[in-house]
């Protein structure tokens, strides 16, 4: 049951650098507080707490979602394990917001979806993009038809990894590689505005030395010839933009997946610029996102529905069966 303050109490599963962002930008968050920290180890959890100011730290996940005081729980390890933490969490009866990606397939998606669901209880991927000011802005600018009908979408991530084939980027154990880390920044931009069940999908992919995907592309076309093309990497370093082409002009995003500037231009018109000036890194947004839908009774995001994070599951699948690319952690009855 929530408290009487306004505010969700949060627990933070996993002291990584995404937790440390998140945990830094719950301060610009004003219907939240941190209130307690899990880890596998009493030194880290002790450690994230004192740098952080976190009043309550465990040293292992299930003493953190044990806490009768935490609302609802980031889910920040690594993807192999999101599956098992986000079950740890609902079946202790919190609400979860779980960093993308989701899982490691589809098949674990729709087992976290279904347990949410038969619980009721809020559950919601943490793709922070779909949240910032300068993506929430795109969004309405397609709303209005300001480009008239979006045609083609273009979008990349990718960035210059260092060699390390024991770490999460280059390990196929750890579910590394572009597409899952990288990847699905753009394939969900593409689906916020197509939608992630294209007609059809044509793939090419470097698959390196440690048996991960270190880059690749991807051209999905949808109804009526719409298409988007997108290529994500982690050892080759892209232009990180995203650009959507309509029938009467266009619409770009620099550095898209952690945008702070849009820019809309119309044929005929002077451009129109977006700038956010924000101080968080914005991973505020999401967290808000959450604590807005719980204080409403709501249990999942209309930003970022349950529904659509299992499609562009489903798609991640799709694109890479091609690949012959499996991880270790996929077994027989969730493997794709």
């Amino acid at each position: 049951m929530l408290n009487n303050s306004g505010k969700i109490r949060w627990g933070i599963m996993g002291t990584g650098w995404i937790a440390e962002q998140f945990a830094a930008d719950l301060a610009y968050t004003d219907n939240a507080e941190l209130l307690a920290v899990g880890s596998r180890t009493s030194d880290s959890a002790g450690a994230f707490a004192a740098k952080f100011s976190v009043p309550r730290a465990y040293g292992s996940y299930e003493e953190l979602v044990q806490d009768q005081d935490v609302d609802a729980v980031y889910i920040a390890t690594p993807h192999p394990l999101h599956r098992d933490n986000v079950l740890l969490s609902l079946r202790a009866g919190k609400a979860v917001l779980c960093e993308k990606p989701f899982t490691i397939n589809g098949a674990e998606l729709e087992e976290l979806i279904n347990a949410a669901r038969k619980d009721k209880l809020f559950l919601m991927e943490a793709m922070w993009t779909r949240f910032l000011p300068p993506i929430r802005q795109v969004r309405e600018w397609l709303k209005d038809g300001r480009i008239g009908e979006a045609r083609l979408v273009k979008a990349d991530f990718g960035f210059r990894s260092g060699w390390n084939p024991e770490g999460r980027l280059l390990n196929l154990e750890l579910g590394g590689g572009a597409l899952l880390d990288a990847g699905i920044y753009p394939v969900s931009f593409a689906s916020m505005i197509f939608g992630a069940e294209p007609e059809q999908i044509h793939s090419t992919a470097h698959i390196g030395e440690t048996g991960v995907d270190e880059q690749f592309s991807v051209l999905l076309t949808y109804e009526g010839g719409k298409s988007a093309s997108l290529n994500g990497a982690i050892r080759l370093g892209l232009t990180n933009e995203a650009y959507i082409f309509g029938t009467e002009g266009y619409i770009h995003i620099p550095s898209f997946l952690n945008a702070t500037s849009a820019s809309l231009h119309v044929q005929g018109e002077e451009p129109v610029h977006f700038k956010d000036d924000r101080k968080e890194k914005g991973y505020a947004f999401e967290a808000y996102e959450v604590g807005k839908c719980l204080l409403e009774g709501r249990l999942e995001s209309d930003i970022i529905p349950l529904d659509e994070s299992l499609a562009i599951m489903k798609l991640l699948d799709r694109i890479r069966e091609p690949w012959g690319l499996k991880y270790p952690s996929e077994s027989q009855e969730t493997a794709i």
